[in-house]
């Protein structure tokens, strides 16, 4: 039964009203409802006819006859709503569903109902409704208990407590419809705001390791300032501190910190599994100036409700990023796999090719057949390093690096990296300069030698890879500043710099630089060659030993700086020096 039906409907039973006014036999089961009847804009019955009337002990030509005296009516137990209904349908001439209790004699019936208003024959108001419904239950009271017979304060609290029943299976039903928790949050405020006519209600997030909440919904009158956004300090307010104490619901008269002024607070917790989630507080308007002991279990239960789902739909949030992530990763290790490939196959190819033009005897001379084993043994020496790359990336995420950590002087690892580096820059003429600190001796870190030289190999490598003109400078300095790394103080740290004038990294593609697995630009790696694992595997590596790595580039075409730091092991004289923060 539909509203546009029972519209489509009025407009041919309008054709004939009288008839309409006047039917009072079964011939209403033509309409297919199973309550049917007419009333006047004053709720006077009409007409009157319903299939259980019999079975229910009702008398229909007597509530059309008898409708002054008690006995015989069949009224709406909030008179004043129904009424107001009626008047709301016979002014915006629109079909309404309705539903409310009607009492008769010691009978309840709780009814759905789709009123019509009939219109006239002519062009006037109508004064007329026609109302088609069905029984969704019946319930039988006591004679002391009759609401027919209640004074208006029992009536009031009987109606209450009716419309707070239905609030919270509205709030269910509507929190369930949902996973997204803004979406959950401002229904219920909504929902418990227009229900009980509140001044306000606000709704905070909790969680336990954090002391301030922030109110994330809001249901207020139009002439009260909003506090959305607003954050909470919660020791502020004793209301908030006690209802995650206790989890019941806490009254606060007149709090001071909440624009809640000359009001009281009304504040329950919301939980999942006895922890608190979240906080719902309240001020009462004008209308619903106290709440029973019946209505405080009821908003406990709303909030339990709200507890749960707002667990749900952060488990499913939580979930829905880690699907996220988990394909993220997946792609990416998917395109990282293809990349190691290709640089695996490279070098063996080569090593391969070589070999076999010298077992086939293709090598003219002795001089060429040594030019071939020189490159076989070239390539043989980068596929161990890309080997290499992949083992010690295994090993730091299997968390089973095992560094040698002892004094390292500083020249000494300069130096190799030097003798090592100059050829390859000047190969691709490209400067390379060395910057030691100016001290009247030497420094010595703390740290693994072979590591740290794998480090800046790593750096300086990838600085001469991806520069084209101009050159690389490798500087360190001393920060004087005292640390503590694995239970032992230490007197400051040295700072090494590699800068290069290459091809620089966009701004909004740096982050992607130390994760592993993730490439900046999938093409550049094809085009320069190597894993993409050396910055991560640098920074792993600088990480165990106490230290920390940060790349700096004001974008592509710019140039790049990698620093990296390491423990002092002990004080040098420096020659002239200042203060510097890491």
């Amino acid at each position: 039964m539909s509203i546009t039906a029972n519209s489509q409907r009025s407009k041919v039973l309008s054709k004939n009203k009288d008839a309409i006014t006047s039917n009072t036999n079964g011939s209403w089961a033509n309409l297919g409802a199973e309550l049917v009847y007419t009333q006047d804009d004053t709720g006077r019955y009409l007409t009157f006819w319903w299939q259980h009337s019999e079975c229910l002990g009702l008398n229909s030509e007597q509530i059309v006859a008898n409708q002054s005296g008690k006995e015989y009516a069949f009224t709406p137990v909030d008179q004043a709503a129904y009424l107001e209904r009626l008047q709301q349908i016979l002014t915006t001439l629109m079909p309404q569903r309705y539903q409310c209790w009607f009492s008769y004699g010691q009978q309840l019936f709780e009814l759905e109902l789709v009123i019509t208003p009939i219109m006239p024959s002519l062009a006037s108001t109508p004064t007329t409704v026609l109302v088609m419904g069905r029984l969704l239950q019946a319930a039988l009271s006591k004679p002391e208990e009759n609401l027919a017979y209640q004074t208006p304060v029992q009536l009031d609290s009987a109606l209450h407590s009716q419309r707070h029943h239905k609030l919270i299976n509205q709030i269910t039903r509507n929190i369930r419809r949902t996973l997204d928790l803004d979406i959950i949050w401002q229904q219920t405020v909504d929902s418990l705001g227009e229900a009980l006519q509140l001044e306000r209600c606000i709704i905070c997030p909790y969680q336990s390791s954090n002391t301030k909440v922030q109110v994330i919904a809001e249901y207020r009158q139009p002439n009260l300032g909003s506090m959305l956004g607003l954050e909470i300090e919660i020791a502020s307010e004793p209301g908030f501190v006690q209802a995650l104490a206790t989890l019941q619901p806490i009254f606060v008269q007149n709090p001071q910190h909440l624009d809640f002024a000359q009001h009281r607070m009304l504040v329950v917790t919301t939980c999942y599994q006895d922890q608190p989630n979240g906080l719902i507080a309240v001020t009462l308007g004008k209308i619903c100036s106290e709440i029973s002991a019946e209505e405080l279990e009821l908003a406990k239960e709303v909030a339990d409700q709200l507890g749960t789902a707002i667990a749900h739909a952060t488990l499913y949030k939580e979930l829905e990023q880690a699907r996220q992530e988990a394909e993220q990763a997946t792609r990416h290790i998917r395109e990282f796999l293809a990349n190691v490939t290709h640089e695996l196959r490279t070098p063996l190819n080569g090593i391969i090719g070589f070999l076999k033009l010298i077992l086939e005897g293709m090598a003219d001379d002795p001089e060429e057949q040594r030019q071939f084993l020189q490159e076989a043994h070239k390539s043989s020496l980068y596929l161990l390093d890309i080997i290499n790359d992949i083992l010690d990336i295994a090993r730091i995420e299997a968390d089973k690096m095992e560094l040698e950590l002892r004094s390292v002087w500083l020249d000494e690892l300069f130096s190799d990296v030097e003798s090592f580096m100059r050829p390859q820059a000047e190969g691709r003429n490209l400067s390379l300069r060395m910057q030691m600190p100016a001290t009247s001796d030497e420094i010595i870190v703390y740290g693994d030698y072979q590591r740290l030289k794998q480090v800046m190999l790593n750096l300086v490598g990838n600085a001469i890879k991806f520069t084209h003109e101009g050159g690389i400078t490798i500087s360190a300095d001393v920060v004087r500043k005292k640390v503590i790394f694995q239970d032992q103080q230490f007197p400051g740290m040295v700072r090494v710099r590699v800068a290069d004038t290459g091809i620089g990294v966009s701004l909004d593609k740096q982050d992607k630089l130390f994760q592993i697995f993730s490439q900046v630009d999938s093409s550049r790696t094809r085009h320069y060659g190597g894993t993409g694992l050396g910055l991560a595997i640098s920074q792993k590596l600088v990480e165990a030993m106490g230290g920390e790595v940060n790349f700096y580039s004001l974008g592509e075409g710019l140039g790049s700086t990698v620093t990296f730091t390491v423990p002092l092991y002990q004080q040098p004289v420096m020659v002239s020096s200042s203060d510097n923060d890491l």
